[in-house]
């Protein structure tokens, strides 16, 4: 119990670190601490009476009501001032801008003159999209007319056109507005000329320190899996042939993870968006590793490169697990229904909590699962098990998850926000009924709902993708689904 508190401090510290810092000024110190309190409090109430003891109502709700409040009035009350942020911002909103002066210490954007503001209106063909107005805000330019074509043919015109009279001054942004109504942004380019963005990319490529990380999560993942496969500390210091028996574990998980990162950097490429090496997290408790991570540097072209980019993670990754996940079933036990079970207890794991879990089960152990059975997972099990809960938790229709890019780039942002707060509500109900989605919902709720737009923002997907998008969204389902009582009585389960 205190493992999971542990787990969950830590992504929490790094989740506020990543997503207040920029905003506010208030101590992150200060913003974990009040949200690591309700699981702090509960898991002292659990350690003291027992995890079967109900908590009271006040325990219940009030740390979970009062602390997001207290949260959120810290974030407020050092909030950075918007124009100090201006030179950060990537998608300028037409409808909250506001028109004061820069008071950041970075420069301004030079306004445009007389002349070039002709050239500028000169850059939107009537044919393509008619300009009615332009304004100026500290932190773009905002073009608003009419679209008269298909919004890929009128970004690419609109795009050209601008990179002819301007060079490589402005990124050209093309958006919706919150009426639904396309518009243009010109804003800054944050790039610097072309021999400093290759030192640039040089430096997004560390092979060194992705090869580190690399060989740490190697090392930790299998005196993890070692200690899976049932071996004592005082055993794992007897030699490294004893150690080996932890190998299976750590090149599952790592190919795994291995595979769905690489997934994204492969799509990320094939845009030429800028982006970082594939990066593990070495642990040196629990499953070893945090998991991996990208970055991209640079902006998502349009909605289509967005997709692509998003789904190619969680199918990369599923297509190693499933394997791993059945070879490893079939050399795992079945046992008899403990008193208590959850999601992570790989010794006595209720299978029936996913329909897609009780399928592979069944395929893979026949008739050996029955009812009030649990499974004994065998260490490349765990890592394929692990595969599936990583592959559901990014394909969660949420903010800058891989679900919730899909979500964008097939509905648009609106939509993708609508969404984002729906399911973040929907997880903290789950949370009430099934305690194993507690460190999910706390995640959700650290999240910001909204992610970043592509440079074109309009044009919509394909036939092909939006049917590749509802083929994500089944698999979330079918892993997040809990067996239906027909099935698990079809299945003899």
């Amino acid at each position: 119990m205190w493992l999971l508190l542990l787990i969950l401090a830590v992504i929490t510290y790094f989740v506020v670190k990543s997503n207040a810092a920029p905003i506010t000024r208030t101590p992150i110190w200060i913003l974990w601490l009040v949200l690591m309190t309700p699981a702090t409090l509960w898991t002292i109430w659990a350690m003291i009476y027992g995890p079967d003891a109900p908590l009271p109502a006040l325990l219940l709700l009030g740390p979970f009501l009062v602390c997001p409040l207290l949260y959120w009035w810290l974030v407020q009350k050092g909030r950075i001032v918007p124009d100090q942020q201006a030179q950060a911002t990537a998608s300028p909103n037409p409808d909250n801008a506001q028109g004061t002066e820069q008071k950041s210490s970075e420069p301004a954007p030079r306004p445009i003159d007389a002349a070039e503001e002709k050239s500028l209106r000169d850059c939107f063909p009537w044919g393509v999209y008619y300009l009615q107005q332009l304004d100026y805000r500290p932190q773009a330019i905002l073009c608003r007319g009419k679209l008269q074509v298909a919004p890929e043919m009128a970004y690419e015109r609109v795009k050209g056109n601008v990179e002819d009279a301007f060079g490589d001054r402005f990124l050209v942004l093309f958006q919706e507005s919150l009426q639904g109504q396309p518009f243009f942004a010109l804003v800054p380019n944050p790039a610097q000329a072309k021999e400093d963005n290759i030192n640039n990319a040089e430096k997004l490529h560390k092979p060194w320190l992705a090869l580190t990380l690399l060989l740490l999560t190697g090392f930790t993942t299998t005196m993890v899996g070692a200690e899976m496969a049932g071996l004592t500390p005082e055993k794992l210091q007897a030699g490294i042939q004893t150690l080996m028996v932890g190998l299976p574990y750590s090149l599952a998980i790592l190919t795994i993870l291995g595979c769905h990162e690489l997934s994204h950097y492969g799509a990320a490429v094939h845009y030429k968006i800028r982006t970082t090496l594939p990066y593990f997290i070495p642990i040196p408790f629990f499953l070893g590793t945090f998991g991996a991570f990208i970055q991209m540097k640079s902006p998502v072209p349009h909605r289509k490169a967005l997709f692509d980019v998003a789904i190619a993670g969680p199918l990369g990754g599923l297509v190693v697990a499933l394997p791993i996940l059945w070879w490893g079933l079939t050399q795992s036990t079945v046992g008899a229904m403990p008193d208590n079970t959850n999601l992570l207890r790989f010794d006595a794991l209720d299978y029936r909590f996913s329909l897609l879990m009780t399928l592979i089960s069944k395929a893979a152990l026949g008739s050996q699962l029955g009812a009030n059975t649990v499974l004994d997972l065998h260490p490349l099990a765990i890592a394929g098990y692990i595969g599936l809960i990583v592959t559901a938790l990014n394909l969660m229709p949420f903010g800058q998850l891989d679900g919730g890019h899909i979500i964008h780039a097939m509905l648009g942002q609106r939509a993708a926000i609508v969404t984002g707060q729906i399911t973040r509500v929907a997880m903290v109900l789950l949370s009430f009924i099934r305690s194993d989605f507690f460190i999910w919902a706390i995640i959700l709720l650290l999240m910001p709902v909204g992610d970043q737009p592509a440079l074109n923002d309009v044009s919509e997907l394909d036939d092909r993708r939006d049917l590749l998008g509802i083929v994500a969204i089944a698999i979330l389902i079918l892993i997040l689904l809990p067996v239906p009582p027909l099935v698990a009585q079809w299945l003899q389960i």
